[in-house]
């Protein structure tokens, strides 16, 4: 019997398990063809089926408008903080961007090297523990788009009321939330997310974009970020992460039967009650985030003790709650609960805590 722990890792993160044994099912031989999809050409005839369902059911689960593109891409989140402003940004241009911390300042610095950034907005004040209030943003008037970062893992804030940009397209790193909750795909220009949160393995990036907003590219932009050269091409300008593409599309089919995005909401707004209900019981735990912008999938907390940290940290090991060390910008916790995690995982991670507190309290 294979001994599978409760993952709450950051990223990459734990998978569905009827996933994981699909692929495990598939993986020396995928539906008769007599090889891997690992093996198969990306343009041969399986695997562009394969990537067209992936397509269609990402569509139905997000509600994607037929104005948009949906391109499976490599280089992460990382990638994209290039990509958006070689794409969107003209020579001498302006970009708005709200820095929310750790992944909105990464943004931030590689924006910095095609145009000039704005920042309209900033938490920094208190140590990025709120989203900014968009009456509080102070945009230039010749900006080409406005960037966020609707979840930032680190330090748990997540924005839950989307912005109104106007005119001014609406650019969103929702890399680690993406498909835990309906998303109004209209309201952006575009989306990107590096799939290792809930979407599938580290590896492909998907992005999500107006078609009005391609064709834009600068002339230093490398073919491979373009936008339209990936639209026009299926996302196979070049050769695409296949086996990711692959399993991301299982996700997808696992998320539709689960009942789609509004289904896995409420999953996800359970686990999180849960799991915040004990931080906020007693004082022996604190999680510092506004309550109203605490996100539902990156939850980070502190022990009164920091003494206590590894000792926390070890005796949840070996109740098979792993990776729940917080990241080291800001120590203590971090409970990441994506989609694959289940309730019975918070419920074992809040048992723990309880017993601690009984202990060391």
């Amino acid at each position: 019997m294979t001994h599978r722990v409760y993952n709450f890792s950051a990223g990459p993160a734990a998978m569905p398990e009827p996933v994981l044994q699909r692929a495990q099912a598939e993986l020396l031989d995928y539906r008769g063809s007599g090889m891997s999809v690992m093996e198969m050409s990306h343009r041969g005839s399986h695997f562009m089926a394969i990537r067209d369902k992936a397509e269609a059911d990402l569509r139905t689960l997000l509600a994607i408008p037929t104005d948009y593109r949906v391109l499976f891409l490599q280089g992460g989140a990382l990638g994209q903080n290039a990509a958006v402003p070689l794409n969107l940004l003209p020579p001498g241009g302006v970009a708005d961007y709200i820095d929310t911390g750790h992944w909105a300042q990464k943004s931030i610095a590689e924006a910095g090297k095609y145009g000039d950034v704005n920042v309209a907005a900033s938490s920094a004040d208190a140590n990025y523990t709120y989203v900014p209030p968009q009456s509080s943003w102070r945009r230039s008037p010749r900006a080409s788009y406005v960037h966020v970062t609707t979840n930032e893992t680190i330090g748990g804030v997540e924005y839950f009321r989307i912005p109104d940009t106007g005119d001014v397209p609406l650019v969103a790193d929702a890399s680690s939330h993406i498909l835990s909750r309906p998303l109004d795909v209209a309201r952006f220009g575009v989306i990107y997310a590096g799939a290792q949160k809930n979407v599938g393995p580290a590896g492909l990036t998907v992005v999500i974009v107006r078609d009005a907003l391609t064709g834009r590219a600068r002339r230093e932009c490398p073919s491979v970020l373009d936008y339209a050269v990936q639209a026009k091409a299926d996302s196979m300008f070049n050769t695409p992460p296949t086996f990711a593409i692959y399993l991301a599309g299982l996700t997808f089919e696992w998320l539709l039967g689960q009942g789609g995005l509004a289904a896995i909401e409420r999953v996800n707004v359970a686990k999180a009650e849960a799991l915040y209900a004990e931080i906020d019981r007693s004082g022996f735990y604190r999680n510092p985030v506004r309550k109203e912008d605490r996100s539902r999938v990156s939850v980070p907390f502190v022990l009164r003790d920091d003494s206590l940290n590894d000792a926390f940290l070890d005796g949840a090991k070996q109740r098979g709650l792993t990776q729940l060390k917080g990241h080291r910008a800001v120590g203590g916790m971090r409970a990441s609960l994506y989609n694959a995690m289940p309730q019975a995982g918070v419920d074992a991670l809040v048992a723990w805590m309880r017993e601690f507190e009984r202990i060391h309290g």
